[in-house]
């Protein structure tokens, strides 16, 4: 394997110019698509019922809110959890990797779904059966839905991003860690300077996507009574009696927030270093 230059810095490759970077954008059938997507908006304004929307406004908002905590706390600490998971899986002791991979396994082969019910009425039931845990200062939090689904979305994307973050963990080449310890490194400075980074960098591709997968699992948190995004326009539905205005604007909720996921994680993905 050739050496590695850890001295001379690798420059990012010129920014195209504003006019190729349109010029994409600017084909037929791309503005056919886009003027057809503008009248259909256009139509959904215009010729449907939308004055319930300034009633429910603030109501929408605080789901919105709750929506998004749970997604960026349930990311953050999913992939705190992963990285440990990820990595034991490769260089721990066969004990610990038999466990994290059946954590792994279990995890991604049952539906999330089964996995929020079992947490919530299982766990919920069995806290409530200690009156220790009812007169701590922790039942005020645990008689709620929300920790719940925070855990299991925590553990599911934990699952998920620990088997990408093995992949990226046992994909790097061997060579550059022995590059680095021939330089004198000690195995935490390895991992800290060349191991760690150069994984993280592989994941971030599929890491942008398990987020936006992630933002799609939060509605199912409404069906333990967690009143996020999904949970106030279901009771707008029910309030109002209707069907189409409601789920519409779900649905551009979500597209507005899938989209800025997406430019803000490529965004980020061309300015983490990747160790070289």
């Amino acid at each position: 394997m050739p050496d590695i230059d850890l001295v001379t810095p690798i420059h990012p490759a010129p920014a195209l110019p504003l006019r190729a970077r349109l010029t994409p954008l600017l084909m037929p059938h791309r503005l056919v698509m886009a003027g057809l997507a503008l009248a259909a908006l256009l139509a959904i304004i215009t010729q449907m019922e939308w004055s319930w929307l300034p009633v429910y406004l603030p109501k929408i908002g605080n789901g919105l809110l709750v929506t998004l905590l749970l997604l960026a706390s349930s990311v953050i600490a999913g992939f705190a959890l992963a990285l440990p998971l990820g990595a034991v899986q490769v260089t721990g002791p066969a004990p610990l990797r038999w466990l994290a991979n059946g954590f792994c396994t279990v995890i991604r082969g049952t539906p999330l779904l089964l996995q929020l019910w079992l947490i919530y009425y299982g766990l919920g039931a069995l806290f409530a059966q200690f009156p220790e845990i009812r007169g701590s200062w922790l039942w005020p939090y645990l008689r709620q839905a929300w920790p719940y689904g925070f855990l299991t979305l925590t553990l599911s994307f934990a699952a998920y991003q620990g088997e990408i973050m093995r992949g990226a963990f046992a994909g790097l080449p061997r060579g550059e860690l022995e590059a680095a310890r021939a330089f004198g490194m000690p195995r935490l400075m390895v991992f800290r300077r060349v191991w760690f980074p150069r994984a993280v960098h592989r994941a971030l591709p599929t890491l942008a996507g398990e987020i936006i997968l992630q933002l799609k699992a939060t509605p199912l948190v409404a069906t333990i009574t967690v009143t996020d995004l999904y949970a106030v326009i279901t009771r707008v539905r029910q309030d109002t009696y209707m069907t189409y205005e409601p789920l519409l604007l779900l649905i551009a909720v979500y597209l507005c927030l899938s989209g800025t996921l997406t430019i803000v994680l490529r965004w980020l993905e061309g300015r983490v270093p990747s160790g070289h």
